[in-house]
Protein backbone atom coordinates (compact mmCIF):
# COMPACT_ATOMS: atom_id res chain seq x y z
CA UNK A 1 0.00 0.00 0.00
CA UNK A 2 1.38 3.27 -0.88
CA UNK A 3 0.92 5.78 1.60
CA UNK A 4 1.32 9.65 1.62
CA UNK A 5 5.04 9.20 2.77
CA UNK A 6 5.51 7.04 0.19
CA UNK A 7 4.06 9.66 -2.60
CA UNK A 8 6.80 12.02 -1.43
CA UNK A 9 9.31 10.67 -1.33
CA UNK A 10 9.10 8.55 -4.69
CA UNK A 11 7.72 10.92 -7.32
CA UNK A 12 10.97 11.72 -8.80
CA UNK A 13 11.74 14.79 -5.97
CA UNK A 14 9.02 16.26 -7.56
CA UNK A 15 7.48 17.66 -4.03
CA UNK A 16 10.64 17.43 -2.03
CA UNK A 17 11.94 19.82 -4.80
CA UNK A 18 8.57 22.07 -6.09
CA UNK A 19 11.22 24.75 -7.94
CA UNK A 20 12.18 21.52 -10.30
CA UNK A 21 8.70 20.00 -10.74
CA UNK A 22 6.84 23.69 -10.87
CA UNK A 23 9.77 24.36 -14.13
CA UNK A 24 8.88 21.53 -16.12
CA UNK A 25 6.72 23.04 -19.20
CA UNK A 26 3.67 21.97 -19.35
CA UNK A 27 3.75 20.60 -22.88
CA UNK A 28 6.45 18.18 -22.38
CA UNK A 29 4.06 15.03 -22.07
CA UNK A 30 6.67 12.98 -19.99
CA UNK A 31 5.65 15.83 -17.29
CA UNK A 32 2.09 15.31 -17.79
CA UNK A 33 1.87 11.53 -17.82
CA UNK A 34 4.42 12.01 -14.51
CA UNK A 35 1.30 14.02 -12.83
CA UNK A 36 -1.41 12.37 -13.26
CA UNK A 37 0.74 8.92 -12.22
CA UNK A 38 1.59 10.75 -9.15
CA UNK A 39 -2.33 11.92 -8.36
CA UNK A 40 -3.25 7.87 -8.73
CA UNK A 41 -0.40 6.50 -6.69
CA UNK A 42 -1.55 8.58 -3.13
CA UNK A 43 -3.56 6.98 -0.73
CA UNK A 44 -5.87 7.84 1.47
CA UNK A 45 -9.49 8.77 2.67
CA UNK A 46 -10.79 11.33 0.79
CA UNK A 47 -11.88 13.56 3.63
CA UNK A 48 -7.53 13.47 4.05
CA UNK A 49 -6.72 14.06 0.65
CA UNK A 50 -9.17 16.88 0.46
CA UNK A 51 -7.40 18.62 2.53
CA UNK A 52 -3.67 17.39 1.52
CA UNK A 53 -2.42 20.67 -0.45
CA UNK A 54 0.70 18.81 -1.54
CA UNK A 55 -1.64 16.61 -3.71
CA UNK A 56 -3.60 19.43 -5.10
CA UNK A 57 -0.40 21.23 -5.55
CA UNK A 58 0.82 19.20 -7.87
CA UNK A 59 -2.85 18.22 -9.43
CA UNK A 60 -3.20 22.22 -10.14
CA UNK A 61 0.27 21.92 -12.45
CA UNK A 62 -1.46 19.80 -14.88
CA UNK A 63 -3.53 22.84 -16.20
CA UNK A 64 -2.06 25.95 -17.77
CA UNK A 65 -4.81 28.75 -15.98
CA UNK A 66 -3.95 31.94 -16.31
CA UNK A 67 -3.78 33.09 -12.47
CA UNK A 68 -3.97 36.83 -12.91
CA UNK A 69 -7.32 35.81 -13.05
CA UNK A 70 -9.42 34.19 -10.39
CA UNK A 71 -11.82 31.98 -12.13
CA UNK A 72 -14.85 31.08 -9.81
CA UNK A 73 -17.29 30.65 -13.01
CA UNK A 74 -16.20 26.80 -13.58
CA UNK A 75 -20.15 26.28 -13.41
CA UNK A 76 -19.77 27.94 -17.17
CA UNK A 77 -16.95 25.89 -18.89
CA UNK A 78 -13.72 24.50 -16.97
CA UNK A 79 -9.99 24.81 -18.66
CA UNK A 80 -8.73 21.25 -19.66
CA UNK A 81 -5.60 20.13 -18.31
CA UNK A 82 -2.33 20.45 -20.73
CA UNK A 83 -2.56 16.76 -21.70
CA UNK A 84 -6.31 16.77 -22.69
CA UNK A 85 -5.25 20.05 -24.44
CA UNK A 86 -2.47 18.32 -25.88
CA UNK A 87 -4.41 15.25 -27.41
CA UNK A 88 -7.04 16.96 -29.04
CA UNK A 89 -4.22 18.76 -30.89
CA UNK A 90 -2.34 15.70 -32.20
CA UNK A 91 -5.43 14.40 -33.07
CA UNK A 92 -6.22 17.62 -34.72
CA UNK A 93 -3.03 17.10 -36.46
CA UNK A 94 -2.90 14.07 -37.66
CA UNK A 95 -7.27 14.61 -39.35
CA UNK A 96 -5.32 17.56 -41.08
CA UNK A 97 -2.93 15.33 -43.23
CA UNK A 98 -5.71 13.53 -45.03
CA UNK A 99 -9.37 14.25 -43.46
CA UNK A 100 -11.56 11.89 -45.74
CA UNK A 101 -9.19 8.98 -44.51
CA UNK A 102 -7.25 9.69 -41.04
CA UNK A 103 -10.48 11.58 -39.61
CA UNK A 104 -12.79 9.50 -40.77
CA UNK A 105 -11.50 5.74 -41.53
CA UNK A 106 -8.96 6.03 -38.59
CA UNK A 107 -9.72 8.17 -35.90
CA UNK A 108 -13.45 8.03 -35.73
CA UNK A 109 -13.18 4.27 -35.18
CA UNK A 110 -11.78 5.26 -32.12
CA UNK A 111 -14.94 6.57 -30.58
CA UNK A 112 -15.94 3.55 -29.64
CA UNK A 113 -13.36 2.52 -27.05
CA UNK A 114 -14.27 6.45 -25.71
CA UNK A 115 -17.87 5.53 -25.56
CA UNK A 116 -16.43 1.94 -23.51
CA UNK A 117 -14.21 3.74 -21.02
CA UNK A 118 -17.29 6.40 -20.06
CA UNK A 119 -19.71 3.60 -19.86
CA UNK A 120 -17.55 1.59 -17.64
CA UNK A 121 -16.84 4.69 -15.70
CA UNK A 122 -20.53 5.70 -15.10
CA UNK A 123 -21.80 1.69 -14.67
CA UNK A 124 -23.96 1.53 -17.99
CA UNK A 125 -23.74 -0.44 -21.23
CA UNK A 126 -21.69 1.15 -23.74
CA UNK A 127 -24.58 0.94 -25.74
CA UNK A 128 -26.70 3.45 -24.54
CA UNK A 129 -24.02 6.29 -24.61
CA UNK A 130 -23.95 8.78 -27.05
CA UNK A 131 -20.93 11.17 -27.36
CA UNK A 132 -22.54 14.68 -28.06
CA UNK A 133 -21.66 18.26 -28.15
CA UNK A 134 -22.85 19.28 -24.66
CA UNK A 135 -25.90 18.86 -22.62
CA UNK A 136 -28.10 21.54 -24.10
CA UNK A 137 -27.69 18.90 -27.32
CA UNK A 138 -28.53 15.69 -25.28
CA UNK A 139 -31.56 17.42 -23.92
CA UNK A 140 -32.97 18.84 -26.60
CA UNK A 141 -32.95 15.55 -28.10
CA UNK A 142 -34.75 14.03 -25.64
CA UNK A 143 -36.92 16.93 -25.43
CA UNK A 144 -38.10 17.18 -28.65
CA UNK A 145 -37.59 13.24 -29.58
CA UNK A 146 -40.96 12.81 -27.58
CA UNK A 147 -44.28 12.95 -30.25
CA UNK A 148 -46.33 15.40 -27.72
CA UNK A 149 -49.90 16.40 -29.12
CA UNK A 150 -51.52 19.95 -28.48
CA UNK A 151 -52.85 20.67 -24.80
CA UNK A 152 -50.81 17.80 -23.33
CA UNK A 153 -47.98 18.96 -21.16
CA UNK A 154 -44.71 19.00 -19.76
CA UNK A 155 -43.53 19.54 -16.21
CA UNK A 156 -40.14 21.39 -14.83
CA UNK A 157 -39.03 23.78 -12.15
CA UNK A 158 -38.64 27.56 -12.17
CA UNK A 159 -35.06 26.76 -11.58
CA UNK A 160 -34.29 24.80 -14.65
CA UNK A 161 -31.52 26.04 -17.35
CA UNK A 162 -33.45 28.80 -19.21
CA UNK A 163 -32.22 26.76 -22.58
CA UNK A 164 -34.17 23.61 -21.82
CA UNK A 165 -37.40 26.05 -20.87
CA UNK A 166 -36.66 27.68 -24.11
CA UNK A 167 -36.92 24.56 -25.97
CA UNK A 168 -39.80 23.53 -24.31
CA UNK A 169 -41.44 27.15 -25.10
CA UNK A 170 -40.65 26.72 -28.50
CA UNK A 171 -42.79 23.68 -28.77
CA UNK A 172 -45.43 25.43 -27.23
CA UNK A 173 -45.66 28.03 -30.06
CA UNK A 174 -45.45 25.32 -32.53
CA UNK A 175 -47.28 22.73 -31.78
CA UNK A 176 -49.44 23.46 -29.02
CA UNK A 177 -47.49 21.70 -26.43
CA UNK A 178 -48.47 23.82 -23.01
CA UNK A 179 -45.43 23.75 -20.17
CA UNK A 180 -45.75 23.88 -16.67
CA UNK A 181 -43.23 25.16 -14.09
CA UNK A 182 -43.43 25.41 -10.39
CA UNK A 183 -41.20 26.84 -7.37
CA UNK A 184 -39.03 25.19 -5.15
CA UNK A 185 -37.46 26.03 -1.95
CA UNK A 186 -34.22 27.79 -2.14
CA UNK A 187 -32.52 26.29 -0.06
CA UNK A 188 -34.35 22.84 0.31
CA UNK A 189 -32.81 19.84 2.67
CA UNK A 190 -35.13 17.81 2.11
CA UNK A 191 -35.99 15.30 -0.83
CA UNK A 192 -39.02 14.13 -0.02
CA UNK A 193 -41.04 17.81 -0.55
CA UNK A 194 -39.06 17.60 -3.66
CA UNK A 195 -40.84 14.58 -4.84
CA UNK A 196 -44.38 15.93 -3.39
CA UNK A 197 -44.05 19.50 -5.35
CA UNK A 198 -43.22 17.51 -8.30
CA UNK A 199 -45.97 15.08 -7.78
CA UNK A 200 -48.39 17.47 -6.66
CA UNK A 201 -48.62 19.38 -10.05
CA UNK A 202 -48.80 16.12 -12.49
CA UNK A 203 -52.45 16.50 -14.17
CA UNK A 204 -53.92 13.95 -16.31
CA UNK A 205 -52.59 15.91 -19.27
CA UNK A 206 -48.89 15.52 -18.16
CA UNK A 207 -47.21 13.39 -20.11
CA UNK A 208 -42.79 14.28 -19.65
CA UNK A 209 -41.15 15.82 -16.55
CA UNK A 210 -37.88 17.59 -17.40
CA UNK A 211 -35.42 18.09 -13.53
CA UNK A 212 -32.17 19.15 -12.88
CA UNK A 213 -29.80 16.18 -11.15
CA UNK A 214 -27.94 19.61 -9.86
CA UNK A 215 -29.28 23.06 -10.35
CA UNK A 216 -27.04 25.44 -12.33
CA UNK A 217 -27.70 29.03 -10.25
CA UNK A 218 -26.97 27.61 -6.83
CA UNK A 219 -25.94 24.09 -6.87
CA UNK A 220 -28.56 22.24 -4.97
CA UNK A 221 -28.72 18.38 -6.00
CA UNK A 222 -32.59 17.16 -6.36
CA UNK A 223 -33.19 13.33 -5.31
CA UNK A 224 -33.41 12.55 -8.87
CA UNK A 225 -34.11 8.81 -8.46
CA UNK A 226 -37.07 9.48 -5.78
CA UNK A 227 -38.46 11.39 -8.64
CA UNK A 228 -37.99 8.97 -11.47
CA UNK A 229 -39.20 6.25 -9.18
CA UNK A 230 -42.53 8.26 -8.36
CA UNK A 231 -43.05 9.60 -12.05
CA UNK A 232 -43.00 6.02 -13.24
CA UNK A 233 -45.77 4.91 -11.41
CA UNK A 234 -47.50 7.66 -13.21
CA UNK A 235 -46.00 6.21 -16.61
CA UNK A 236 -44.54 9.82 -17.50
CA UNK A 237 -40.81 10.02 -18.41
CA UNK A 238 -38.33 11.76 -16.75
CA UNK A 239 -35.04 13.65 -18.83
CA UNK A 240 -32.69 14.31 -16.42
CA UNK A 241 -30.52 17.08 -16.86
CA UNK A 242 -27.24 16.62 -15.39
CA UNK A 243 -24.90 19.11 -16.82
CA UNK A 244 -23.28 20.24 -13.68
CA UNK A 245 -23.53 17.16 -11.77
CA UNK A 246 -21.34 13.86 -13.69
CA UNK A 247 -17.69 13.52 -12.46
CA UNK A 248 -18.52 16.94 -9.76
CA UNK A 249 -19.75 14.66 -6.86
CA UNK A 250 -19.52 10.82 -7.03
CA UNK A 251 -22.13 8.54 -8.29
CA UNK A 252 -22.96 6.28 -10.93
CA UNK A 253 -25.80 6.56 -14.01
CA UNK A 254 -26.53 2.84 -12.93
CA UNK A 255 -27.38 4.45 -9.48
CA UNK A 256 -30.23 6.76 -10.68
CA UNK A 257 -32.24 4.53 -12.57
CA UNK A 258 -33.38 6.98 -14.59
CA UNK A 259 -34.24 6.42 -18.73
CA UNK A 260 -32.77 9.73 -19.85
CA UNK A 261 -29.57 11.85 -18.84
CA UNK A 262 -27.63 14.66 -20.75
CA UNK A 263 -24.41 15.89 -19.52
CA UNK A 264 -21.44 18.34 -20.81
CA UNK A 265 -17.97 17.26 -20.15
CA UNK A 266 -15.88 20.42 -20.41
CA UNK A 267 -17.44 21.57 -17.27
CA UNK A 268 -16.38 19.12 -14.33
CA UNK A 269 -14.88 16.29 -16.32
CA UNK A 270 -12.39 18.99 -18.01
CA UNK A 271 -12.83 17.39 -21.61
CA UNK A 272 -12.44 19.57 -24.62
CA UNK A 273 -14.86 22.17 -24.78
CA UNK A 274 -17.91 20.90 -27.28
CA UNK A 275 -18.34 17.58 -25.79
CA UNK A 276 -21.29 16.38 -23.89
CA UNK A 277 -22.96 12.82 -23.30
CA UNK A 278 -26.42 11.41 -23.19
CA UNK A 279 -27.69 8.18 -21.68
CA UNK A 280 -30.27 6.40 -22.83
CA UNK A 281 -32.16 3.39 -21.30
CA UNK A 282 -31.38 0.59 -24.48
CA UNK A 283 -35.28 -0.16 -24.46
CA UNK A 284 -35.95 3.38 -25.02
CA UNK A 285 -33.86 4.01 -27.64
CA UNK A 286 -36.09 3.51 -30.56
CA UNK A 287 -38.97 5.27 -29.46
CA UNK A 288 -37.01 8.91 -29.13
CA UNK A 289 -36.07 10.22 -32.59
CA UNK A 290 -32.75 12.02 -33.08
CA UNK A 291 -32.68 15.58 -33.18
CA UNK A 292 -30.97 15.00 -36.68
CA UNK A 293 -32.46 12.46 -39.19
CA UNK A 294 -31.32 9.08 -38.71
CA UNK A 295 -31.69 6.05 -41.07
CA UNK A 296 -34.87 3.25 -39.97
CA UNK A 297 -32.16 1.29 -39.60
CA UNK A 298 -30.32 2.69 -36.70
CA UNK A 299 -33.62 2.78 -34.89
CA UNK A 300 -32.74 0.89 -31.71
CA UNK A 301 -29.10 2.10 -32.30
CA UNK A 302 -27.41 5.06 -29.49
CA UNK A 303 -25.57 6.56 -32.34
CA UNK A 304 -28.17 7.90 -34.05
CA UNK A 305 -28.22 10.69 -31.65
CA UNK A 306 -24.80 11.19 -32.95
CA UNK A 307 -25.93 11.76 -36.55
CA UNK A 308 -24.87 15.70 -36.78
CA UNK A 309 -22.80 15.53 -40.22
CA UNK A 310 -18.84 16.42 -40.41
CA UNK A 311 -17.41 16.86 -37.08
CA UNK A 312 -14.33 16.94 -35.10
CA UNK A 313 -13.22 13.61 -34.14
CA UNK A 314 -10.18 14.97 -31.85
CA UNK A 315 -12.76 17.11 -29.36
CA UNK A 316 -14.11 13.49 -28.97
CA UNK A 317 -11.17 11.27 -28.52
CA UNK A 318 -9.61 14.01 -26.18
CA UNK A 319 -12.08 12.79 -23.71
CA UNK A 320 -10.07 9.65 -23.13
CA UNK A 321 -7.49 12.31 -21.33
CA UNK A 322 -9.88 13.90 -19.37
CA UNK A 323 -11.48 11.02 -18.31
CA UNK A 324 -7.58 9.27 -17.28
CA UNK A 325 -6.66 12.77 -15.55
CA UNK A 326 -10.13 12.47 -13.70
CA UNK A 327 -9.79 8.50 -12.22
CA UNK A 328 -5.81 9.59 -10.94
CA UNK A 329 -7.71 12.02 -9.22
CA UNK A 330 -10.67 10.20 -8.12
CA UNK A 331 -14.43 10.69 -7.96
CA UNK A 332 -14.63 10.50 -4.17
CA UNK A 333 -11.83 12.71 -3.94
CA UNK A 334 -12.48 15.06 -6.04
CA UNK A 335 -16.03 15.88 -4.69
CA UNK A 336 -14.43 15.51 -0.99
CA UNK A 337 -12.21 18.46 -2.34
CA UNK A 338 -14.76 20.49 -4.02
CA UNK A 339 -17.15 20.53 -0.92
CA UNK A 340 -14.04 21.75 0.85
CA UNK A 341 -13.17 24.80 -1.30
CA UNK A 342 -16.70 25.53 -0.95
CA UNK A 343 -16.67 25.24 3.07
CA UNK A 344 -13.75 27.69 2.95
CA UNK A 345 -14.74 30.67 1.71
CA UNK A 346 -18.54 30.09 3.15
CA UNK A 347 -17.22 29.41 6.32
CA UNK A 348 -15.04 33.20 6.35
CA UNK A 349 -18.16 34.77 4.54
CA UNK A 350 -20.63 33.25 6.76
CA UNK A 351 -19.39 34.85 9.59
CA UNK A 352 -20.47 38.23 8.29
CA UNK A 353 -24.21 39.38 9.05
CA UNK A 354 -24.71 41.15 5.79
CA UNK A 355 -23.96 37.23 3.93
CA UNK A 356 -26.97 35.16 2.66
CA UNK A 357 -26.38 31.65 1.43
CA UNK A 358 -29.01 30.25 -1.41
CA UNK A 359 -27.23 26.91 -0.88
CA UNK A 360 -27.20 24.52 1.27
CA UNK A 361 -24.40 23.50 3.25
CA UNK A 362 -25.76 20.16 4.78
CA UNK A 363 -24.26 17.04 3.65
CA UNK A 364 -25.51 15.42 0.28
CA UNK A 365 -27.67 18.93 -0.99
CA UNK A 366 -24.26 20.78 -2.71
CA UNK A 367 -20.94 19.95 -3.88
CA UNK A 368 -18.88 22.58 -5.30
CA UNK A 369 -21.23 25.35 -6.52
CA UNK A 370 -22.67 27.69 -3.67
CA UNK A 371 -24.63 30.99 -4.47
CA UNK A 372 -24.32 34.10 -1.86
CA UNK A 373 -26.24 37.13 -1.50
CA UNK A 374 -24.82 40.05 0.25
CA UNK A 375 -27.25 42.30 1.42
CA UNK A 376 -27.00 45.94 0.78
CA UNK A 377 -24.88 45.12 -2.48
CA UNK A 378 -26.29 44.98 -6.11
CA UNK A 379 -25.48 41.63 -7.10
CA UNK A 380 -24.92 42.89 -10.72
CA UNK A 381 -22.95 45.59 -9.36
CA UNK A 382 -21.02 43.61 -7.48
CA UNK A 383 -20.45 41.03 -10.09
CA UNK A 384 -18.80 43.56 -12.17
CA UNK A 385 -16.57 45.68 -9.27
CA UNK A 386 -15.12 42.24 -8.40
CA UNK A 387 -13.97 41.54 -12.30
CA UNK A 388 -13.01 45.05 -13.08
CA UNK A 389 -11.35 46.06 -9.98
CA UNK A 390 -9.84 42.44 -8.81
CA UNK A 391 -10.23 39.93 -11.36
CA UNK A 392 -12.32 38.06 -9.71
CA UNK A 393 -14.59 36.06 -12.47
CA UNK A 394 -18.06 35.02 -10.69
CA UNK A 395 -21.85 35.45 -12.05
CA UNK A 396 -24.74 36.85 -10.97
CA UNK A 397 -28.00 35.20 -10.56
CA UNK A 398 -30.93 37.35 -11.03
CA UNK A 399 -34.08 34.96 -10.16
CA UNK A 400 -37.55 36.09 -9.66
CA UNK A 401 -37.53 34.15 -6.44
CA UNK A 402 -33.57 35.55 -5.29
CA UNK A 403 -30.89 36.46 -6.50
CA UNK A 404 -26.93 36.26 -5.37
CA UNK A 405 -23.26 35.72 -6.94
CA UNK A 406 -22.92 31.88 -8.39
CA UNK A 407 -19.26 30.94 -6.81
CA UNK A 408 -18.09 27.86 -8.30
CA UNK A 409 -14.17 26.66 -8.00
CA UNK A 410 -12.44 24.00 -9.11
CA UNK A 411 -9.80 21.39 -8.37
CA UNK A 412 -7.11 24.09 -9.32
CA UNK A 413 -8.27 26.60 -7.27
CA UNK A 414 -5.93 27.93 -4.35
CA UNK A 415 -6.71 28.55 -0.81
CA UNK A 416 -4.85 32.18 -1.48
CA UNK A 417 -7.21 33.03 -4.50
CA UNK A 418 -10.09 31.70 -2.42
CA UNK A 419 -8.75 34.20 0.33
CA UNK A 420 -8.38 37.37 -1.74
CA UNK A 421 -11.91 36.50 -3.38
CA UNK A 422 -13.45 36.81 0.47
CA UNK A 423 -10.61 40.04 1.01
CA UNK A 424 -12.82 41.24 -2.01
CA UNK A 425 -16.34 40.77 -0.52
CA UNK A 426 -15.11 42.31 2.81
CA UNK A 427 -13.71 45.45 1.15
CA UNK A 428 -16.76 46.09 -0.59
CA UNK A 429 -19.31 45.25 2.99
CA UNK A 430 -16.92 48.00 4.77
CA UNK A 431 -16.36 50.99 1.74
CA UNK A 432 -19.19 50.16 -0.71
CA UNK A 433 -18.11 49.60 -4.24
Amino acid sequence: MHTRRDFLTTAAGALAAPSLALARPHTETGALASITEELALVRGAPDEIARDEDFWARAQQAFTVDRSIINLNNGGVSPAPASVQDAMKRHLDFSNQCPPHNMWHVLEPQKEQVRARLARQWGVDAEEIAITRNASEGLQICQLGFDLSSGEEVLTTTQDYPRMVTTFQQRARREGVRLKQFAIPTPCEDDDEIVRLFESNITARTKLILMCHMINITGQILPVKKVVAMARGYGIPVIVDGAHALAHFDFKLSDLDCDYYATSLHKWLFAPHGTGLLYVRKGKIKDLWPMMAASESQDEDIRKFEEIGTHPAANFLAIAEALTFHQAIGGERKQARMVHLREYWMDRLGARDRVRFNTSRTPGFACGIANVKVEGLDTNDLRNWLWKQHRVLTVAVMHDEFEGLRVSPSVYTTHEELGRFCDAIELAMGEGI
